[in-house]
């Protein structure tokens, strides 16, 4: 994987090479947990909750609170970055450099165990995240601003997913690549070049124990998918986990839905950490992502932990959500 980020560094515009080290960066570290994350069960004191709530109102658990550590660590220590957020710290991270060092021009915003609460049955769960460039001068400390750019102005992002196979997946902007890791000496070889979308799809994400919270018109949605009729009914596909439904999605052909309701008024998935990036990776990859109403890409963040309701995949499942949206006023 290293020599493929190398040899594609030149079609980024802004080749230096720092972007390269700071993909190797995330890369160094999604080993490390999966290391932790394949030991769960064997090791005493890695699994179960931590007994205190992140920023988000939301147990932590034992491995959020390390993967958070972990990927803080590599980024800082190896100077890539100039600023991190993390879903599980309430404020961003000012990263100063060493006094030779050079001066990064990059933020990292990262989720670092989506689907944790899977964690201790055995459920597949990833790292999500995100890059963009700074917009405050170099060699100042980072500002909230650096952080609170729309969608459309990320320079890469990407996934893991710790699974029967690990695959780290991401984009530069340019197609999305997986590469499977190789437990056995440690590497990730391109595995999945080229990832795409296909247009259509049967299978639909979202979980439906909430039906009666929903807006009408993903009710109406749902109702569409389970008629017989053409292709349709379509597969209920939900595993609680962003990045394994997302995964399954883009290999086979589906949408996943995490809508607003009367529980999450403005959506359960944070804006920032989770739907910029695998927005971007939906693009990328040929499908579309959106609110319901607009272009995920396009919102302008106004808080670091803000949430959105989110729709993604195919493209013609994606606009056809949209068609029944659209039926109803937004609230």
């Amino acid at each position: 994987m290293g020599e493929f980020i190398i040899q594609n560094q030149k079609d980024f515009q802004y080749s230096t090479g720092e972007l390269t080290r700071l993909l190797s960066s995330i890369r160094l570290a999604s080993k490390v947990v999966n290391r932790e994350v394949n030991k769960a069960g064997l090791v005493e004191d890695i699994l179960g909750d931590m007994g205190e709530e992140n920023i988000q109102g939301e147990v932590q658990k034992k491995l959020d609170v390390f993967a958070n550590e972990i990927f803080i660590k590599a980024l800082t220590q190896r100077e890539v970055v100039c600023g991190i957020a993390s879903e599980e710290n309430e404020f961003f991270i000012s990263v100063e450099p060493s006094q030779n060092s050079h001066l990064s021009k990059y933020v990292v915003l990262i989720d670092p165990l989506d689907g944790s609460s899977n964690s201790d049955v055995n459920v597949t769960v990833g790292t999500i995240f995100s890059i963009y460039r700074r917009v405050t001068p170099e060699g100042t400390p980072v500002q909230l601003e650096d952080f609170l750019q729309p969608g459309n102005r990320q320079v890469a992002a990407g996934y893991i997913i710790y699974g029967l196979s690990t695959m780290m997946v991401y984009t530069t902007g340019r197609g999305v690549n997986g590469f499977t890791l190789d437990p056995s000496i440690g590497t990730y070889y391109l595995s999945h070049p080229n990832m795409q979308f296909p247009k259509d799809g049967s299978i639909y994400s979202i979980n439906e124990g909430n039906y009666v919270h929903f807006p009408q018109g993903v009710k109406d949605y749902i109702k569409y998918c389970q008629e017989l009729e053409g292709d349709r009914p379509y597969t209920s596909r939900y595993i609680g986990s962003l990045v394994s439904d997302f995964h399954r999605n883009m290999l086979k052909g589906g949408i996943y839905i995490y809508p607003s309701g009367t529980r999450t008024p403005h959506g359960k998935l944070r804006l920032l950490y989770e739907c910029n990036p695998i927005a971007f990776l939906t693009e990328q990859a040929g499908g579309k992502a959106s609110d319901g109403y607009r272009r995920i890409m396009d919102i302008q963040a106004d808080h670091l932990h803000q949430r959105v309701p989110f729709f993604c995949g195919s493209v013609n499942m994606v606009e056809k959500a949209e068609e029944f949206m659209a039926k109803y006023p937004r609230e």
